[in-house]
């Protein structure tokens, strides 16, 4: 197995479980949030796949699919176009009111743009410095890392509410 292999299979595992986890939930389960203040399975789904975008599309030079494919009109939340969720408050982690239609529409968009990425990387590819302010610097392979582990520790997150709200 060859470094894009590797990273395509892992990147391919929160696919598989965003889709799990979104099968056959309706609006107002997507937006229920427990306790009335945690976060909603809508919010995470949302924030883990702006976190993917925004950061995949950063090291590799490209626009992030929220801009370039219309996404942040077709969902219509009321954030900058750049903000990806990080330190929302509770009233704007109460506004991601979408459907898991639009959420996966999302997601996937923005993985079959990350295989197209991660299809294009080799081993050397992952000692560049993507990032250089964090002391060391962030290089690729830890960014590609770091996504990863963010975005599985969301999905994980979502379906633990699921679970709650069945």
């Amino acid at each position: 197995m060859n470094t894009s292999e590797l990273l395509l299979d892992s990147y391919g595992r929160i696919q598989e479980v965003v889709h799990g986890l979104l099968d056959g939930l309706d609006d107002k389960t997507l937006s229920t949030r427990p306790e009335d203040s945690g976060n909603s399975i809508a919010w995470l789904v949302w924030h883990l796949t702006r976190i993917q975008d925004d950061h995949l599309a950063d090291a590799g030079g490209y626009e992030q699919v929220y801009t370039a494919d219309g996404w942040h009109e077709r969902l219509g939340l009321p954030f900058d176009a750049s903000d990806t969720g990080y330190g929302h408050s509770a009233d704007q982690v109460a506004a991601v009111q979408l459907s898991a239609d639009q959420l996966t529409g999302y997601y996937d968009a923005v993985h079959a743009r990350s295989v197209d990425y991660l299809k294009t990387l080799t081993g050397e590819d992952l000692d560049r410095v993507v990032d250089k302010r964090w002391n060391p610097p962030v290089t690729l392979g830890v960014r590609l890392v770091s996504v990863l582990s963010d975005d599985l520790q969301h999905a994980g997150q979502a379906a633990y509410v699921r679970g709650l709200l069945s």
